[in-house]
C-alpha cells in the first residue's frame, strides 16, 4: 500500500524514443532521479500510453518511424496541456525551431549527457507546477492567474505552452523595461547558457496569441540591438 502511495506521488514522464538503447538509458537515468517512467517506441503508441496514463511530461524523439514526433506533440496538445522535452539527432537550428513551433517546451540534442535531460526534465517541470502567488496579473485586456496557470485575453481563454505563460507572466510583472534574450533566457528559462533562438520563437508564438496583429505587434516590442519591451500598463487592483 506505502508502495502504491509513492508512485502515484512520483511525477510520471513518458519516454518516446524507437532506439531501445537510448530509451533504457534514460528511462534509466528518470528512475533514479525518482521518476515514475513509461516507455513507447513509437507514435500510436505514445499516444495510446498517455491516454491510458496521462504523464507529467513526455521524452519524445524527432525522428520516429512512420508518424513523427511532431505529429505526435500535436495530437497530445489537442488532447490538453503537457510539458514536452523534444530529442532531435540532428543539430540543425530548423529541427529545433520546428519542435518549439508545435509547442516543445524544450528541446536536447543528440548526442547528448542524460544528467543534463533529468535537470531539463526537473526544470520543465518545475515551471509547469502552478506559482504560490495569489494575485492575479492584469494589463492591456490581459488577465493571468499564476496560481491555476489560466491566462485569458479580452475574455477568451488563451492556450499557452509552459514557458509561453510565463514568459508573458514575466513581462507584466515587468512593464516598460528591456530584457535581453540572455536575460529572459537566465529569468524564465532559468538557464545560464542555451540556444538563444530558443527565446526568440517562444516571443513569436506568444506574440500569435496576444496581439491583435503579430505583424505589428503593439504589446511585446522589439527593442533593436537590446531585445523586448512589454508596453501593457499593469492595471490597479493587480497584484504579483
Amino acid at each position: 500500500m506505502e508502495q502504491q502511495q509513492y508512485a502515484q506521488t512520483r511525477p510520471r514522464v513518458l519516454v518516446v524514443d524507437d532506439d531501445p538503447t537510448v530509451a533504457e538509458v534514460v528511462s534509466g537515468y528518470l528512475d533514479r532521479a525518482g521518476y515514475l517512467v513509461d516507455r513507447a517506441a513509437d507514435g500510436p503508441e505514445a499516444l495510446a500510453r498517455a491516454a491510458a496514463h496521462r504523464p507529467d511530461l513526455v521524452v519524445l524523439d524527432l525522428m520516429l518511424p512512420g508518424m513523427d514526433g511532431l505529429e505526435v506533440c500535436r495530437r497530445m496538445r489537442g488532447r490538453g496541456p503537457v510539458p514536452v522535452i523534444m530529442l532531435t539527432a540532428r543539430g540543425d537550428e530548423d529541427d529545433r525551431i520546428l519542435g518549439l513551433e508545435v509547442g516543445a517546451d524544450d528541446y536536447v540534442t543528440k548526442p547528448f549527457s542524460p544528467r543534463e535531460l533529468v535537470l531539463r526534465v526537473e526544470s520543465v517541470l518545475r515551471r509547469s507546477r502552478p506559482a504560490q502567488q495569489s494575485g492575479s496579473l492584469r494589463a492591456a485586456g490581459l488577465s493571468l492567474d499564476p496560481q491555476a496557470r489560466r491566462a485569458v485575453k479580452n475574455g477568451t481563454e488563451l492556450a499557452l505552452t509552459i514557458r509561453e505563460f510565463d514568459l508573458l507572466a514575466f513581462f507584466l510583472r515587468h512593464p516598460g523595461r528591456v530584457f535581453g534574450r540572455e536575460d529572459l533566457m537566465r529569468e524564465v528559462w532559468g538557464w545560464d547558457f542555451g540556444d538563444l533562438s530558443t527565446v526568440t520563437v517562444h516571443v513569436r508564438r506568444l506574440r500569435g496569441k496576444v496581439e491583435d496583429d503579430p505583424a505589428r505587434p503593439r504589446l511585446i516590442q522589439t527593442v533593436w540591438g537590446v531585445g523586448y519591451r512589454f508596453e501593457g500598463v499593469a492595471e490597479s487592483g493587480a497584484r504579483s
